[in-house]
């Protein structure tokens, strides 16, 4: 394993963000405030979340990757700016989950903070778990814990879930899921990193039966090293 996809580097990481001096209580991203609550990832300290911003169009910049006047589903919505832009995009139901619920209380917190409670509902819940049998959207997004633990590693804090994904068994149930959950012509989404191991993700795609189309590749740096977010629409 390369020092770039390291999950020891990750974990470490994510353990520096928890107690960072800097952390703050409110931060500011896309022209608006945000609260974060301890315990949630901070997107502050990552490029990732502007990243993902732009991909799905939110930012205003970008071919829109949702459908206005539609229903949105995020998976691993922390703070909740990605649901909550979408719901102030146009997006007319927007449920926004997490398995941790410190990020579901902040999603909660920043919905009512920009006024779109009423159609942004945070559910606590490991990928779709927790969500309705009957319940469709338009379009599902994930932007992924791409980086890749031993199949035997078990996180110590919901924090950790954020930044890696042991075996990739989180990977493997949203490619297989993921697509059921869609309404006609809708598309489910999963923002990837070659911090991950994009081999395996479409090993494990082809042995789902379902097909990785590459829709957007963005390159940026994040202190000093370069990488690569890609955008990927999964079909079958």
């Amino acid at each position: 394993m390369t020092e770039h996809r390291s999950y020891l580097r990750s974990l470490e990481r994510s353990r520096r963000s928890l107690t960072r001096e800097d952390r703050p209580e409110v931060f500011a991203m896309a022209g608006r405030e945000w609260d974060l609550l301890d315990g949630v990832f901070a997107p502050p300290f990552s490029a990732t979340t502007g990243i993902a911003l732009d991909v799905l169009g939110l930012t205003g910049d970008d071919e829109p990757r949702y459908r206005p006047g539609g229903s949105f589903l995020e998976i691993g919505t922390g703070t909740g700016i990605i649901a909550v832009s979408a719901a102030l995009a146009g997006c007319a139901r927007v449920v926004a989950a997490d398995i941790s619920a410190a990020a579901v209380r902040n999603t909660a917190l920043n919905a009512v903070r920009h006024g779109v409670g009423d159609r942004l509902r945070a559910v606590h819940s490991d990928l779709f778990a927790a969500l309705d049998a009957d319940e469709r959207f338009d379009t599902v997004y994930w932007h992924s814990n791409f980086v890749l633990a031993p199949p035997d590693y078990r996180p110590e804090t919901q924090h950790e879930i954020a930044y890696v994904d042991p075996g990739y068994q989180a990977h493997r149930r949203y490619l297989s899921e993921a697509p059921g959950l869609l309404t006609e012509g809708g598309s489910a989404l999963l923002q990837f990193s070659d911090r991950g191991d994009v081999a395996l993700l479409h090993e494990m795609a082809e042995s789902c039966e379902r097909e990785l189309l590459v829709r957007d590749r963005r390159r940026f740096l994040e202190g000093t090293e370069e990488l690569e977010h890609i955008l990927f629409e999964i079909r079958g």
